[in-house]
């Protein structure tokens, strides 16, 4: 039997990750059970929580509704949109939410009041049944702190872990994040580390559905590729890696574009 390819074998871990439902790390965005439930049952808890994954390790940002709510007397959008200082004094109490403490809060009310004048309310209808990958990714873009990065995680999610019904996912693509950029560039799917370099060879290994490899090269950048001392031996593409360590990535990307 031939010895599968890098594309093949993360392609494979990104399919297996899909078939579980994994959401970052197994079934969970928070590791906190309320924290979880609010962004499964409220989709406009999930599009303010894509505001929060900047800056900050993963399952704090995606408690990061549930915990607003909590300090505003409950996940409102009307809040949100309406009492711009109430949703500042939150985001900034100590402990504070997010170290973006004067950008986020912005974001926030900003997103808030486009739901409800654009979206009637409910963030939902932005990826109803049938609207193409593409269209979902671009309407995310449009809204203040969510650029392609969030904005392509943010789809990926929505069919992965939420079942939304979108057609063309062969035209869905990875997120441009540090630690998709090292594993592609350690692994030798890229030679360079631009964001149509990523997007090309996400296409190439995995060309039904190319944001399936999100999930995976994240994991494994989190997880065993790490910047320093990577734990080669453990890791899901160990076998068939090149193992260029040598490869570093610069710099998150500029705050407003993330």
């Amino acid at each position: 039997m031939a010895r599968p390819t890098v594309a093949e074998q993360l392609a494979a871990y990104g399919r297996e990750l899909e078939a579980q439902g994994a959401a970052q790390v197994g079934d969970s965005f928070s590791g906190d059970p309320e924290a979880d439930r609010l962004l499964r049952t409220d989709p406009n808890a999930f599009l303010i929580g894509l505001l929060f994954t900047q800056g900050i390790p993963a399952e704090r940002a995606w408690a990061g509704p549930y915990l607003l709510g909590r300090r505003l007397g409950g996940f409102d959008v009307h809040v949100l949109a309406e009492q711009p200082r109430a949703v500042r004094e939150a985001v900034q109490r100590p402990p504070m939410l997010h170290r973006f403490k004067e950008t986020l809060p912005k974001w926030i009310t900003s997103a808030a009041r486009r739901i409800l004048e654009e979206w009637d309310g409910d963030a939902s209808a932005i990826w109803a049944p049938g609207t193409h990958v593409v269209e979902v990714t671009e309407r995310l873009s449009q809204f203040d702190g969510i650029g392609r990065k969030k904005a392509v995680m943010g789809a990926e999610l929505l069919s992965r872990v939420f079942g939304a019904e979108l057609i063309g996912r062969e035209c869905g693509t990875v997120a441009y994040d540090v630690q998709v950029r090292r594993v592609f560039l350690r692994s030798g799917l890229v030679d360079v580390d631009t964001p149509q370099a990523m997007e090309a060879a996400a296409a190439r290994a995995c060309p039904d559905a190319p944001g399936t490899l999100d999930l995976a090269a994240w994991l494994i950048g989190r997880e065993t590729c790490r910047p320093k001392a990577p734990r080669c031996d453990e890791c899901r593409l160990g076998d068939v890696c090149p193992r260029l360590i040598d490869r570093q990535v610069s710099g998150v990307g500029v705050r407003r574009q993330a």
